[in-house]
């Protein structure tokens, strides 16, 4: 699979939250992880980040929106239950992407959405935990983009011959 991608997050104030979201975001793989405008500290997250993420991704803590700084070429996608967002199923995503969450009681603001290439919403009746979200969207990413072989037809199918899936580039190991 070629590009990249970072996850973060907007303004959260529960550190279990983004810990959660960090530990599964090092699990599928990301470039980097990264806070806007958060208190949270790293002791906070790693009561539930037992991998240590910041410890084996680039960890990235940008005080405002104003100071947040990505890679170059890099489209920041915001992930917002809005009306006018594309549904996920729908999305096509960028290869060098950086995807952001929003707050737990709150959404996306407005300077953040202004600096956004794209907003999806993953078509739900109301808003997700922002850990559950996150995995939501790295999983639709790592499902489209071509990381693993086509499914077969049938359901419960073997998947046919000389389709292998191709081996992800986290080491699988016991974590937590």
């Amino acid at each position: 699979m070629r590009g990249y991608f970072g996850i973060g997050v907007e303004g959260i104030s529960k550190p279990m939250n983004a810990g959660n979201l960090f530990r599964t975001a090092h699990a599928f793989g990301a470039s980097f992880i990264f806070t806007v405008d958060s208190e949270i500290t790293l002791a906070g997250i790693g009561r539930s980040d037992t991998s240590e993420s910041w410890k084996q991704t680039p960890f990235y803590r940008y005080p405002s929106v104003a100071e947040m700084e990505l890679p170059k070429d890099c489209s920041l996608v915001g992930v917002e239950l809005l009306e006018e967002a594309t549904t996920l199923p729908q999305f096509r995503h960028p290869p060098r992407a950086a995807y952001v969450l929003g707050r737990e009681l709150g959404s996306l603001s407005p300077q953040i959405q202004s600096r956004c290439s794209f907003i999806v919403q993953i078509p739900t009746a109301f808003c997700l935990n922002i850990g559950v979200a996150g995995a939501i969207v790295m999983y639709d990413r790592m499902i489209s983009m071509g990381r693993f072989a086509e499914r077969p037809v049938g359901a419960g199918a073997a998947v046919p011959s000389g389709a292998v899936p191709v081996p992800s580039r986290v080491p699988r190991r016991k974590v937590g």
